[in-house]
């Protein structure tokens, strides 16, 4: 029989049940996209990490592909480099590689925490009750990765407004606005980039119009191209699990918020648990295409059929997972997928684990009796994005 996918509305941060169905009674199962084409969807921990891994399956192949892929240009086309096959992506992503190093990174950690230390001093009222959401969650990734790029304070406000639409996935929104937004953060990133061009600044767009790799570098295009996907991807991500971590820290009677204020060391392990625990995308997207006949959990997948990988049903996976379906803030064993895998293996990894660390790290310093400002089922969910997040997080202290 082959289901109607998406399963359901991303409106809570539990996974739906039909994963954990589908994980125990196939490796594949065969789904009718949102876009009316039919694809296998894998849902077991070695199963996605071989459609992910594998070369024989094809994002180009897949991308703008109407009825297996997101049928707009302004995201899942094939000039971009999430929808790229090695050898363009090897390329591509080498020349990033270089201005974009975990040690680079890590110069940031001051930085960031300044940040984070400023806009919990703005949230910190005396009416100790805030939107965490919108105080702390939204703009401090958003300003992490406009200040690498260099883009200036007074411009953020138009990139998040851009950025939202370009990642909405229809409902009010059109897609010619989808388009009309990506066309103003390309052009916007075209004039930054001359700019840099004239007078380089200490940033990574600057770095990214220098990077060379024997002789070869990223044309505007690419450079164009790239600018708008780091900015996307460097904030969207991270300002919802910022929200979705707090949130579930803060469910269940705090438990998890308690145990990790009684022990703030355990907050990187934590953080890795909570990238597994999560959900983050609403649903399977970026699909891959198979070259040639290949098997994957016991089933043929024919050169040229569609396979979505569903990477937070893998994570919770009890072949790997000991108890997956339990949040072990101090879980040993945690080999989660949650940033990919494969060659589009998430660049800004070292970044994300950076803010979620220092942004948890201060709340628990600042407000150990955090809590929800309201009864957890009433937390508003954002249901018309890529990636699932609360709409606002009502919290008191």
């Amino acid at each position: 029989m082959v289901e109607a996918y998406p399963f359901g509305a991303a409106d809570s941060i539990d996974p739906h049940p039909r994963y954990a169905a589908l994980r125990q009674q196939s490796g594949l199962g065969l789904i009718k996209t949102r876009w009316g084409g039919t694809a296998w969807l894998a849902t077991r921990y070695h199963d996605v990490k071989l459609v992910l891994g594998d070369p024989r399956f094809s994002r180009e192949l897949a991308a703008g592909r109407d009825e297996v892929a997101r049928p707009r240009p302004s995201i899942d086309s094939p000039d971009q480099i999430i929808s790229m096959d090695p050898p363009n992506h090897t390329r591509l992503r080498r020349l990033v590689a270089k201005a974009f190093t975990a040690h680079r990174v890590e110069q940031l950690r001051p930085r960031v925490t300044e940040m984070v230390d400023d806009l919990i001093d703005r949230m910190d009222v005396p009416s100790r009750t805030a939107d965490l959401a919108t105080a702390l969650a939204w703009p401090l990734p958003m300003m992490v990765i406009s200040e690498m790029l260099g883009v200036p304070d007074a411009d953020r406000d138009n990139f998040r407004r851009w950025t939202e639409l370009v990642l909405a996935l229809g409902g009010e929104v059109t897609l010619e606005e989808m388009i009309e937004a990506r066309e103003r953060l390309n052009a916007y990133l075209a004039e930054l980039i001359a700019q840099r061009r004239v007078n380089p600044t200490a940033d990574l767009l600057s770095d990214l119009v220098a990077a060379r790799d024997e002789g070869d570098r990223l044309s505007e295009e690419e450079l164009i191209r790239l600018g708008v996907t780091l900015l996307i991807a460097g904030h969207e991500t991270t300002a919802n699990q910022i929200g979705n971590f707090v949130f579930v820290l803060l469910d269940n009677d705090r438990a998890g918020w308690r145990q990790l204020a009684a022990d703030p060391t355990s907050v990187p392990e934590a953080v890795e648990e909570l990238l597994r625990y999560v959900p983050m995308a609403a649903s399977a997207d970026f699909a891959r295409v198979a070259r040639e006949d290949v098997e994957v959990g016991g089933q043929l997948v024919r050169a040229g059929e569609a396979v979505l990988v569903q990477v937070h049903a893998a994570n919770r996976d009890s072949a790997v997972f000991h108890q997956p379906d339990d949040l072990d803030l101090t879980r040993a064993h945690n080999p989660h997928i949650a940033f990919g895998f494969g060659v589009h293996y998430c660049l800004g990894v070292s970044l994300a684990r950076l803010e979620l660390r220092i942004v948890l790290s201060a709340l628990l310093e600042r407000f150990p009796d955090l809590r929800l400002g309201v009864p957890a089922e009433e937390v508003p969910w954002r249901t018309d994005r890529l990636v699932r997040g609360v709409r606002a997080l009502p919290v008191a202290w």
